[in-house]
């Protein structure tokens, strides 16, 4: 082959080289040009589906394009997930998950990946914070009176969670260990159930977001104990926090979250945050998350990376600490 041939064929495989380099920032800078789809990894019509189908239009507004909206439930979500995970980091295939999904299930169940690593965090989308609500008979009106009688009566407070492994679950214990109490955990299989449990007297506590709980509170029904949350909830300034119950830096809220495959490009992601900090911005979504119990998160993307990793160690040791293993 001759020198020019040998320059030609050079200079060939750098422009083919270079041209296969740039086709992910074309391709990001054209994003979106079609529908992104968005894997909810539960059943449809739970807490992550309304977020969703209420965030979706002022998203599409910002994106120009269709969100669909589909649901893979099982595995706690780790089908879901792991269907994310593996698909192509272009944006078109994203998830919204909650709490376990990103920073539990890993350590309760055997998964085939870690979401921290194989996902890309986008932003944080809801917060749902945590009330531990008991019945009436427990004679108990705030959280220190009722560590008081759990103390005085070991085994025989039942404590009820939506599923166990989840963080509705693993706060309660956490505050076993921390509380030195004993309490015994029954699992429903979702909160509805639980909410009648403890309404009926089955169990005697049960943690959930206020919207599940709340309206019976003003029946009396329900006893509010304690909410999980750095601060007092607007929504019911005279129930305390865990934290002024003497538990330091005890929080916990079922969240939900959005995330890409691991590798999709910067101003995808970037893309996708702007159109969900859009969304969290309109009044009508505020108002209606009020009304349905939820907060509106307000962390950038690099905040909700650094929380992920963070909360991820947290119950990683209560797991350990429980020896809880979800079969």
């Amino acid at each position: 082959m001759s020198r020019v041939a040998r320059g030609a064929l050079v200079a060939g495989l750098i422009a083919a080289i270079a041209a296969s380099v740039s086709i992910g920032p074309a391709a990001a800078q054209k994003y979106p040009d079609r529908p992104i789809r968005v894997i909810i990894p539960y059943t449809a019509g739970g807490v992550a589906d309304s977020i969703m189908r209420l965030l979706s239009p002022k998203m599409e507004e910002r994106l120009g394009q269709k969100l669909v909206i589909e649901a893979r439930p099982g595995a706690a979500g780790n089908i879901g997930v792991m269907e994310v995970a593996r698909a192509e980091p272009d944006g078109y295939k994203i998830i919204v998950a909650a709490t376990n999904n990103f920073v539990i299930n890993q350590f309760t169940m055997k998964m085939t990946l870690d979401p921290l690593e194989a996902l890309t965090p986008v932003a944080k989308l809801a917060d749902v914070p945590l009330v531990l609500f008991a019945n009436p008979s427990v004679p108990a009106r705030n959280f220190t009176e009722f560590l008081a009688y759990a103390r005085t009566n070991p085994g025989r407070i039942t404590f009820g969670s939506p599923a166990a492994g989840t963080v509705n679950h693993l706060l309660l214990e956490r505050i076993k260990l921390d509380a030195g109490i004993d309490m015994v955990h029954v699992p429903f299989r979702g909160s509805p159930q639980g909410v009648l449990a403890v309404l009926a007297n089955e169990i005697q506590l049960f943690t959930v977001g206020l919207a599940a709980g709340g309206p019976h509170l003003a029946e009396g029904k329900l006893v509010a104990l304690a909410v999980a949350t750095e601060k007092r909830l607007p929504m019911l300034p005279q129930v305390g926090t865990l934290i002024e119950a003497g538990f330091p830096g005890l929080v916990g809220a079922n969240w939900w979250g959005m995330a890409a495959p691991k590798g999709t490009p910067e101003p995808i992601l970037r893309a996708l945050n702007e159109a969900v900090r859009d969304a969290l911005s309109d009044a009508t979504v505020t108002e209606r998350f009020n009304s349905m119990g939820i907060l509106a998160p307000t962390e950038t993307r690099e905040q909700f990376a650094a929380s992920l990793a963070a909360e991820a160690k947290i119950w990683a040791e209560i797991t350990r600490r429980a020896n809880i293993v979800i079969q």
